[in-house]
Formats: C-alpha cells, sequence, structure tokens
C-alpha cells in the first residue's frame, strides 16, 4: 500500500486572523502552513500523522509515502522533510500560491497518482492538517479494516458529532451499522439527520483509482475537485465501507483562530486530566439460570433465561502505561505448598481460569473492531477480574467473566451500541468461547448476561440466519414467583451433559429433533404462564422439562449425584429442573411450607440451597 498526506490546501481565513491579532503571542506562527501548527504537546500536526506512519512502515504496512503541497508553502515542507526523516524526492509541488488559487483536494492526489505513478497500488490518502494524537490512535486499525474488506470495496473514515457542531461544512454520511457500508453521502448538505462526518482520509483500492480521473475529466470547477465531491459522486456507484473513528480524534480541518486556540486548550484539559481518566472502570455481569428450554438453545430452539443477583463476576479496567493482564489470586495461582497442592487447585479450579478468559477476550476484541471498521484509541490499561459463581455447576461463569470483559473495553474504550448492536454482543461473547477457547457453548447464557432481567430467546434457524442472531424480548411479569437454587457442593459427578445429542441432532436424527421442538413448545407455553402468574403450570413445565431431557440424554450422562438433586425436590412437591449444563438446578416449590425440609434434606447430600434474587433490568 502506498500512502498520500495532502498539505496543499489554500485555506487563508487562520492567516488572515492571525496576521490582524494585536496580541503579539502569534507572531511566529504567521505564514506558517496549518500542517507544521504546533498541539498542546508541542509537536505538529503532520509530525504526529509521519509518527503513525513510520510505526506502520516498520510492520511493512507502507512501501512509500508521499506529501503533495502547493508552491507557495514548499520551503517550510522542504525543511521538514529534512528535519525529520521524510524523503524529500516524495515531495510533491502542484505548483499553487494564494494568487493563483488551489487545485482542490482530489485534484492534488490525481498529481501525485500520476507523477508517482501510483495507480498500480492500493492507496491510503488523508489530510496533514488533521489533530490526533498519535499515542491514542492506531492506524494499523484502518488498514487491517481495509484488508478485510478489500474484496468488497474501499473505504472512508468518518466520527461522530459533538453536540454543537454544524453539520453544514462537514461530509455526512449514513452507514449500516451491521454491514458497515456507507449508504449515503453529502457534501455540506443544508439539512440531515445523521451526526457521522467524513474526512479526508480514505483508503481507495487499485482498481478504484480509474474513478478519480473519470471524476475529475466531467468536473472542472475547484468547488467540485474537493474529495467530499467525489465521494458523494462514488458512494452510490460501488461499495464503500464506514470505518468510525475514536472519540479522541479531532479535526483542524477549515478554521480560525478562536477555533485554533479551543484545540490548544482541549488537548491540554485532557493531558491534565490524566488522573481523572485514570479511575477504575467496574462492569459486573450475574449468573443465570435458564427458566425452561435449556438445552434447546444451541439446536435451534427456544428459551426462558433468568439472571440472578446472588452469584456475579467482575473486570476492573483502569489506564495504564503498559496492557497488563493481572491474575486472580485465588483463581489463578502460580504458587503452591506442595505438589499435592497444585494437584487439588488444578482440580478444583482448572488452569488459569480467568485469565486465559480475560486475554482472549481481549485478542477477539481487537480483531472484531479491526474487522468491523471500529478504531480505538491506542491507549493500554490494566485489567483485573473477581467473581464468586461456583464452578462447574452451570451458572455461566465462563461467560460472564467474558460478558464482564467485554463490557469493560466497550466502557474503557467509549463503544456504545451503535458501535456494537446489543443484539449482536452475544454473538462476540460465544465467538471468544467457541472459536478462541473451544467452549462447547451456545447463545443462551451470552443473551441474558448482556440484556439481564428475564429473557424469552427464539434461536429458530430461519431467524438466526436471516439476522444474524435470535429473537429476544425482556419479559416483565408483574410479579415473579419465589425460585430457589440447588447445587452441588463438589460438583465432580455432574455428569456428561452434551454426549452424543449434538452429532445425532446434526445427523438429522428423528428423536432428538423432535425432542428439540418439543423444548421450545414447554418454551412457548412457559412464556404464557409467566405473563398470566399461572405459577402451576409453570412448575408443572418445569418438570416436564427435566423428564424431556432425562428422556433424550439418559442417566448416565446426566450423573447419579443430579438425579438424585433433582428426585429430592419432587418429594417435597417442587417442580425442579437443571439450571443450565448440571450441577445445579432451578427449584419452584408448590408448597412453601416445604420448603425448610427440602433444604434440610439437600444440605444432607452435600446440596447447596439457596434462595434467589432476580436480577431486574
Amino acid at each position: 500500500m502506498k500512502c498520500v498526506i495532502l498539505v496543499a490546501g489554500q485555506d487563508e481565513r487562520l492567516e488572515k486572523e492571525l496576521r490582524e491579532d494585536k496580541s503579539g503571542r502569534y507572531n511566529d506562527l504567521i505564514n506558517v502552513p496549518k500542517a507544521l501548527l504546533k498541539d498542546a504537546s508541542g509537536n505538529t500536526l503532520l509530525d504526529n500523522w509521519w509518527d503513525l506512519i513510520r510505526s506502520n512502515q516498520s510492520r511493512d504496512e507502507f512501501n512509500g509515502v508521499y506529501l503533495v503541497t502547493n508552491a507557495e508553502k514548499f520551503k517550510h515542507f522542504d525543511r521538514w522533510s529534512n528535519a525529520n526523516g521524510f524523503p524529500r524526492k516524495n515531495l510533491i509541488n502542484d505548483g499553487t500560491t494564494t494568487n493563483t488559487g488551489g487545485l482542490g483536494s482530489l485534484a492534488d492526489f490525481d498529481l501525485a497518482l500520476r507523477c508517482k505513478q501510483l495507480c498500480n497500488d492500493d492507496v491510503m490518502v488523508l489530510s496533514g492538517d488533521m489533530l490526533c494524537n498519535p499515542k491514542r490512535f492506531d492506524l494499523t486499525g484502518v488498514s487491517n479494516f481495509f484488508k478485510f474488506k478489500r474484496a468488497e470495496g474501499d473505504v472512508a473514515c468518518y466520527y461522530e458529532l459533538a453536540e454543537n457542531d454544524s453539520a453544514n461544512y462537514r461530509g455526512i454520511l449514513e452507514v449500516d451499522p451491521v454491514s458497515k457500508k456507507i449508504t449515503s453521502f453529502q457534501e455540506k448538505p443544508a439539512t440531515t439527520k445523521s451526526r457521522l462526518a467524513s474526512i479526508v482520509f480514505y483508503v481507495l483500492r487499485k482498481e478504484s483509482l480509474g474513478k478519480v480521473k473519470e471524476y475529475l475529466k466531467d468536473h472542472t470547477a475547484t468547488a467540485d475537485r474537493s474529495f467530499g465531491k467525489f465521494m458523494e459522486w462514488l458512494v452510490p456507484q460501488q461499495t464503500v465501507f464506514g470505518m468510525k473513528l475514536p472519540d479522541r480524534f479531532e479535526l483542524i480541518g477549515s478554521i480560525g483562530l478562536k477555533e485554533y486556540e479551543l484545540s490548544l486548550s482541549t488537548s491540554q484539559s485532557r493531558r491534565n486530566s490524566i488522573v481523572a481518566e485514570a479511575n477504575t472502570l467496574i462492569c459486573r455481569t450475574y449468573a443465570r439460570v435458564g427458566v425452561l428450554g435449556n438445552p434447546s438453545d444451541g439446536f435451534f430452539g427456544k428459551t426462558i433465561s433468568l439472571s440472578i443477583q446472588n452469584f456475579w463476576a467482575q473486570v476492573a479496567v483502569k489506564e495504564s502505561e503498559k496492557l497488563e493482564l493481572v491474575r486472580h489470586p485465588l483463581n489463578d495461582p502460580t504458587t503452591f505448598g506442595s505438589l499435592a497442592d497444585l494437584h487439588a487447585v488444578s482440580v478444583a479450579e482448572a488452569y488459569l481460569g480467568g485469565l486465559r478468559l480475560m486475554q482472549a477476550t481481549c485478542k477477539i476484541f481487537y480483531e472484531y473492531c479491526s474487522e468491523k471498521g471500529i478504531a480505538i484509541a491506542r491507549k493500554n490499561f490494566t485489567m483485573s477480574y473477581d467473581t464468586n459463581i461456583p464452578r462447574q455447576v452451570g451458572l455461566a461463569g465462563s461467560s460472564a467473566i467474558v460478558t464482564s470483559t467485554f463490557k469493560a473495553l466497550m466502557a474503557f474504550f467509549k463503544l456504545t451500541e451503535n458501535d456494537i448492536p446489543k443484539n449482536i454482543q452475544p454473538n462476540f461473547v460465544l465467538k471468544v468461547e467457541t472459536e478462541e477457547l473451544r467452549i462447547n457453548a451456545g447463545l443462551q447464557d451470552r443473551v441474558i448476561q448482556i440484556y439481564n432481567g428475564l429473557v424469552y430467546m427464539n434461536f429458530d434457524e430461519s431467524i438466526l440466519k436471516s439476522r444474524g442472531h435470535g429473537e429476544y424480548e425482556s419479559l416483565k411479569p408483574d410479579s415473579l414467583p419465589q425460585f430457589y437454587l440447588a447445587y452441588l457442593a463438589d460438583p465432580s459427578d455432574s455428569g456428561q451433559m452434551h454426549n452424543d445429542v449434538r452429532i445425532r441432532f446434526d445427523n438429522g436424527d428423528e428423536v432428538v429433533r423432535a425432542g428439540m421442538k418439543m423444548f421450545a413448545d414447554i418454551t412457548q407455553r412457559g412464556k404464557a404462564a409467566l405473563q398470566t402468574g399461572d405459577v402451576n403450570l409453570l412448575a408443572d413445565l418445569m418438570d416436564e422439562n427435566f423428564a424431556l431431557r432425562r428422556e433424550l440424554y439418559g442417566d448416565a450422562a446426566l450423573g447419579p449425584a443430579n438425579i438424585s438433586m433433582i428426585e429430592t425436590a419432587q418429594k417435597y412437591k417442587t417442580a425442579a429442573k437443571f439450571s443450565g449444563s448440571g450441577g445445579a438446578a432451578i427449584m419452584l416449590p408448590r408448597d412453601e411450607s416445604l420448603v425448610d425440609a427440602l433444604k434440610e434434606e439437600l444440605e444432607t447430600l452435600g446440596v447447596v440451597f439457596v434462595r434467589i434474587i432476580p436480577n431486574s433490568v
């Protein structure tokens, strides 16, 4: 890829106001090109871009960088190139002065394509008079996104206007939130609802460069030879993807002295607020219990799940100089009293359980943002986690850590549902677990841990294929019955929940496929029971759910300890079913007066009995 930096603009407003300023504070800035103005850190705008580009050159992202300036300011950039290691032979003079007027940004770009014969390469083009912080903005994200999308189209960068910013002097676009395709581009519209502003920051495929010459041939007026006008013409003809820049990306653009002073004070204010920005963000995710339908979520079924406050996992993130993932002293031990101690801990806690979950989530988060065109600020953090969710009893403890890490990354980089839609977020968490960590899982746990509350989920195959996600509905019944949770204190005998059912389902086994449809039907009837407050029907459906699961999976798969837990509940007129994959059960008493006796007997069997506290939205 080649890179072209445009600094040949002939905007006279700032220059005029600098000359008229009587304070004398800015005398040394008179006649200085806008790209060589300094930011609050003392670097010029062009210095920052050159630092970013050079770091990418070291990774072989670019094999040539070119700078297009004008005749009037050429000596400034000639001196700059000598002082900063920019190849002087790659300076391009467009021959214009204030008196003769500029060519237009697109014509300057075309000049670089012609005189340096760049038409056989992909080209990144950007305006060098844009204010960016090289320590916060990662140019690699833009080039990575282009690599993902190159086969389909070009890339245009944009940012979200601040509340008081006018859209009348920017290119304004609309972007499909899922595909990231630009659906509309208007150059300086009189009226618009969109708050997404384009800048001169594009990556164009070599196949698209011929469009530049085609456009210029038919548009001879300088006012029409801007990149904004070109993109307005190009977007309806071919695919262009939009990439949102992080909130720390600012523009100088077409400014005056007041705006320049404001940019300096804003940057300095941000530099002085490091302590405030370093406050720890804490994101908590709660355990969940499957009320009805499970385990059909991985089999195109329907489920209802409840988020509970009793147990949680949380991730804390704080800005730091280096990126560090902190191991948990209990869950990720590396020091042991003996080999026997190591063995006991490894059996109970597995291997670096939470640490690997955080690391995998960070890895996939970066890949996802690159692939989906979400530019994130280049800043580091220290991340740690804590959890009290019992292990290996099917309460979604692993996904709670992944989800909390994901939420923390979203908050730290200030991403919103506009960047990653809420109904897509569970897919991200599932990808971390199934593709990166090879954990057998379905969407149910991740949906409830993103949405919270009580949620009905429809994973019908046609819906998943057409939308890329399931149909999720938050249920708000007038009141919930009092549920209880029972789980094995020692889950070593929790059975093998997934057995060969997955293989049988994929092979078209009629019994398994019919069973999954029955789970969906139970869920549908349970939804109605919850909404009408029919507790007895809900209890019957929970028992029916367990009986069907036992029939499909068999007692050997369920495990004797799990079966004993359920059968004990049934002795005390209490409906019970697995809350997840086994090791824990959600229970609904038909006679509340028998709860104490049930609790006492379960505890003699080594089962913990807990009153569920729902986590409402």
